[in-house]
């Protein structure tokens, strides 16, 4: 039987909390995971993990440009992220953006039964590893050049259309790492790299930051997202609350 029609059946009889046929599940993903990723090579696999750890654990699904920036996923002429979408066809939503369809997945993937039968790719499951690289993903866009002052171009005459100008002047990853890279840096050990990034955020691109959490509706996130940065030792030597 196909695996997506199998999938469906199994998908079907599940009701609440009921665990029953969960291991057939398990069973129709590994079949999944392994013809999507049986003939991959050595290089393709840790683009793989990344993609595959970011859909996981960011805090919302990132656009492919995003993805593009991580660690192994531009190798030459390889496209993880068409490997991926051509692969797992049978458990990601139809939509533009990559996303698991079913909760079910991504426990399949976090399981011991993926990271034994699927040891190479284990690192999928590598909570420590992605919150450092969607961190350090935020950091490099919030001390670049992208995140500036007046990020919305906005006069006097433009006010009334602030939700346009947002749109069209701030990108997907500077509305992310803004409302998110506190989540992420306090999930992740520090090391001197990213102490100078933070402390940068926090001396050099305060304000433009706070601009962009105004523009997006979001500023009354800002003072208890230092509050949780001030926790996090590094930022301690950096910020007093």
């Amino acid at each position: 039987m196909d695996p997506r029609v199998r999938l469906g059946i199994l998908e079907s009889k599940k009701q609440g909390d009921n665990t029953e046929g969960l291991d057939e599940l398990y069973s129709v993903y590994l079949t999944v995971v392994e013809a999507a990723f049986g003939q991959i090579c050595e290089e393709e696999i840790q683009g793989i993990v990344s993609v595959m750890g970011a859909m996981i654990f960011a805090k919302q699904p990132l656009s492919d440009d995003v993805l593009l920036m991580l660690p192994g996923v531009r190798i030459g002429d390889s496209d993880i992220l068409r490997l991926i979408r051509r692969g797992l066809m049978s458990v990601l939503d139809s939509g533009p953006v990559l996303h698991f369809h079913h909760r079910s997945f991504e426990d399949f993937l976090l399981s011991r039964s993926f990271r034994q039968k699927l040891h190479e790719l284990s690192g999928i499951w590598d909570h420590e590893l992605h919150e450092r690289q969607l961190a350090l993903l935020c950091l490099k866009a919030m001390v670049s050049s992208e995140l500036r002052f007046n990020m919305g171009n906005l006069d006097s005459s433009s006010i009334k259309n602030v939700d346009i100008d947002v749109k069209s002047t701030v990108s997907p990853l500077i509305s992310y790492s803004s409302l998110f890279w506190v989540d992420h840096v306090t999930q992740t050990p520090s090391d001197e790299m990213m102490m100078k990034a933070v402390q940068f955020v926090i001396y050099e691109k305060l304000l433009f930051w706070l601009e962009v959490m105004s523009l997006t509706g979001n500023v009354h996130e800002a003072y208890l997202m230092l509050r949780r940065a001030a926790t996090w030792k590094v930022c301690l030597q950096v910020i007093s609350l």
